[in-house]
C-alpha cells in the first residue's frame, strides 16, 4: 500500500508537468501528429488533453507495475482517467458562470485540482475495489474519449466547449 501511494503522489507530479508542458508543445512544434495528443487551441475540450494523455500514459505503466498486486488498478484508473477530464470543463463553466469572466489563476487551480482528485479517486477506488466489475465499461469510455480526441481535434463539432475563445466568431 506504501508503494502504490508513493506511485500515486509521484503520477500526479507526473501529470502536472507534462500536462502543463503540453500546453505548450503544439506552438514550439507546430507538429500536426502532436496536435492529436495536446491543445492545438484554447478550447476548453483541447484543455482536457492536459490531463487525459498523461494520465493515460502513466496509468498504462502504473497498471504494468502493479496490476498483479492490485486486480483493480485498471478499473480505477480508467474511472480516474474519466473523472478528472469531466472536471475541467464542470469546473471551469461553473467558476466562469458564478464570476461571469475567466481567471487564470482560476484555470490552473481548475487543472491542478481536476488532477488531485482523479489521483485520489484511483487510489482509493485501487484498495477498494468497488469498481472491479465495472473494467470493461470503464476502459471502453477511456477509449471513446481517447477516439474522440483524435478525430475532434481538427475537426471539431460545433459547440460551445469546442470553440477557441482567442477566435472572433464573426456572423
Amino acid at each position: 500500500m506504501k508503494n502504490l501511494k508513493r506511485y500515486t503522489i509521484i503520477g500526479m507530479i507526473f501529470v502536472l508537468i507534462t500536462g502543463t508542458l503540453a500546453h505548450f508543445l503544439y506552438d514550439w512544434s507546430n507538429n500536426y501528429i502532436v496536435g492529436f495528443f495536446t491543445p492545438v487551441n484554447e478550447s476548453i475540450w483541447e484543455h482536457m488533453k492536459l490531463l487525459f494523455f498523461p494520465m493515460l500514459l502513466y496509468s498504462l505503466i502504473i497498471n504494468f507495475k502493479f496490476k498483479g498486486t492490485y486486480p483493480c488498478i485498471t478499473s480505477s484508473f480508467c474511472f480516474g482517467i474519466l473523472t478528472g477530464t469531466l472536471l475541467i470543463p464542470i469546473f471551469f463553466y461553473t467558476y466562469t458562470a458564478i464570476l461571469g469572466t475567466d481567471i487564470f489563476i482560476l484555470d490552473i487551480a481548475t487543472f491542478v485540482l481536476s488532477i488531485l482528485i482523479a489521483f485520489r479517486l484511483s487510489y482509493k477506488l485501487t484498495l477498494s475495489c468497488k469498481l472491479s466489475s465495472d473494467a470493461f465499461l470503464l476502459c471502453c469510455l477511456v477509449c471513446v474519449f481517447f477516439i474522440c480526441f483524435i478525430l475532434f481535434t481538427y475537426h471539431p463539432p460545433k459547440a460551445g466547449i469546442f470553440e477557441d475563445p482567442t477566435i472572433s466568431h464573426s456572423t
